[in-house]
């Protein structure tokens, strides 16, 4: 299993418009409906409006990496582009 924890530090005030843009059908649920996906949640930080984490786990990095060259990627990476100042990323496989 592959687990990815995505930090992202938002734009101030830019934590709405981003989760508007991608906690939506079009991208959260076609994410969640792809071949070795077991979870793609967003989580907003308690003590910081400007922090927004997302939680991916899939079944191997192949099936990882065929979800970053899906078409509604794009959107991700657009609203990514709008609202986000810095990436942290954790990885952890078992």
């Amino acid at each position: 299993m592959l687990v990815l924890n995505v930090t992202y530090t938002m734009k101030p005030g830019a934590r709405d418009q981003f989760l508007r843009e991608v906690v939506t059908p079009q991208v959260q649920g076609t994410v969640r409906q792809e071949a070795g996906c077991l979870q793609y949640d967003y989580f907003c930080q308690a003590d910081d409006a400007d922090k927004v984490l997302l939680v991916e786990k899939w079944t191997d990095p192949d099936a990882q990496q065929a979800h970053l060259e899906q078409p509604h990627m794009a959107l991700v990476r657009a609203a990514k582009d709008k609202y986000v100042l810095d990436t942290k990323l954790e990885r952890y496989e078992g």
